[in-house]
C-alpha cells in the first residue's frame, strides 16, 4: 500500500515537473514573439519617426554630418511654409475632386457588374467572366502607350477627364464583390422575383446592405488608389490646373540650383499622408471584413 502511494506521488511530481516546464516553455515563446513584434514594429514605424522629426528640423539641423534624432529646435512654422509652397489647398481639392467622382462611378460600374454576374443568366457568362479575370494577368504597364494615344485622339489631354475615364472599370473589385454577392441565398432573389420586384429594385435593397463592407472596402481602397496615384496624372495632366497632390510635391521645394529644401519637402509629405494614416487607423476593420467575407464562397 506505502508502495503503491509512493509510485502515485512519483507520477504526480512529475506531471507537476511535465506542466512547469510546459508553462515554462509558453512563457518563453510568448516572450520571443512579442519581442520580434516589437523590433518589427520599431523598423516599420521608424521611417515615419524619421519624417516627423525631419519636418521639425532646420535645414541646417537637417545637413548636419551626425543626425539628431530629435529637433534641438522645433519647427513647427515649417508645415504652414510647407502649404504655401507647394499649393497644397489647390492639389487636396484637384486629387479629392479626381478621387470621389472616379469612385462614385466606379461602384455603381462594379455594383451592376458584379450583380450581372453573380446573379442573372445569359450565355457565355462564365467564359465571359474568366476572360476579364485573365486580364489581370496583364501588367497594366502595357496600357500606357495605347491609353495615351486614344486620351489625346479624343482631346481629353490636361483634363480632368482624362484621370478618371480610364480607370472607372476594376476587374478586382468586380470580382471582390461579385464573390461577396454569391454568398447571399439565391432563395431570397427567387423569392423577390416571384412577388414581382425587379433586379434594381432587389439590388438596392437586399444585395447592397448586406454586401456594405465590400463596398466600403472597395470605395476606401479606389479613394486611396486616386490619392496615391503619380505616373499617369504626371504623364497626361501635369499642368497646375490639374496636377495631383503626388505630383505637386515632386519639385515643390526645390529652387533654381537644384537644392531641396527637405525639412518642409518632409513637412508636406507628413500633411499628405495624414489622411491616409486616419483612414486606415478607423476603416481598418472594414478593409479586412470586406476583404475576408468575399473570399468565402467561389
Amino acid at each position: 500500500m506505502n508502495t503503491n502511494t509512493g509510485i502515485v506521488t512519483m507520477h504526480e511530481k512529475d506531471m507537476k515537473r511535465v506542466q512547469a516546464t510546459q508553462k515554462v516553455v509558453k512563457v518563453f515563446v510568448k516572450i520571443a514573439l512579442y519581442t520580434f513584434l516589437c523590433i518589427m514594429a520599431l523598423i516599420v514605424l521608424f521611417p515615419f519617426y524619421w519624417m516627423i522629426i525631419s519636418s521639425l528640423k532646420t535645414l541646417e539641423e537637417y545637413k548636419l554630418a551626425i543626425p539628431t534624432f530629435f529637433p534641438k529646435q522645433i519647427m513647427w512654422s515649417n508645415y504652414v511654409r510647407a502649404f504655401d509652397t507647394a499649393n497644397l489647398g489647390r492639389l487636396f481639392l484637384n486629387t479629392m475632386y479626381v478621387g470621389i467622382v472616379s469612385t462614385l462611378l466606379s461602384l455603381v460600374i462594379t455594383v451592376l457588374t458584379a450583380f450581372a454576374f453573380a446573379r442573372l443568366e445569359f450565355k457565355g457568362k462564365d467564359l465571359l467572366f474568366g476572360a476579364l479575370l485573365a486580364t489581370m494577368m496583364i501588367p497594366g504597364e502595357l496600357f500606357t502607350i495605347t491609353n495615351y494615344i486614344t486620351v489625346v485622339k479624343f482631346g481629353w489631354y490636361q483634363t480632368f477627364t482624362v484621370l478618371i475615364v480610364p480607370f472607372l472599370v476594376s476587374i478586382f473589385y468586380i470580382y471582390l464583390l461579385r464573390q461577396n454577392f454569391m454568398q447571399i441565398p439565391e432563395e431570397l432573389y427567387l423569392a423577390a422575383k416571384v412577388d414581382g420586384t425587379s433586379d434594381i429594385k432587389y439590388l438596392w435593397k437586399v444585395m447592397i446592405p448586406l454586401a456594405m463592407p465590400s463596398l466600403i472596402s472597395i470605395t476606401i481602397l479606389k479613394m486611396m488608389g486616386a490619392w496615391n496615384s503619380y505616373i499617369w496624372p504626371r504623364l497626361v495632366a501635369n499642368d497646375d490646373a490639374h496636377k495631383m497632390i503626388t505630383n505637386g510635391l515632386r519639385n515643390a521645394f526645390t529652387d533654381a540650383t537644384g537644392q531641396a529644401d527637405f525639412p518642409l519637402q518632409m513637412a508636406a509629405v507628413a500633411l499628405v499622408s495624414a489622411p491616409l494614416f486616419l483612414v486606415f487607423i478607423f476603416l481598418r476593420k472594414y478593409i479586412m471584413k470586406g476583404v475576408s467575407r468575399s473570399g468565402i464562397k467561389g
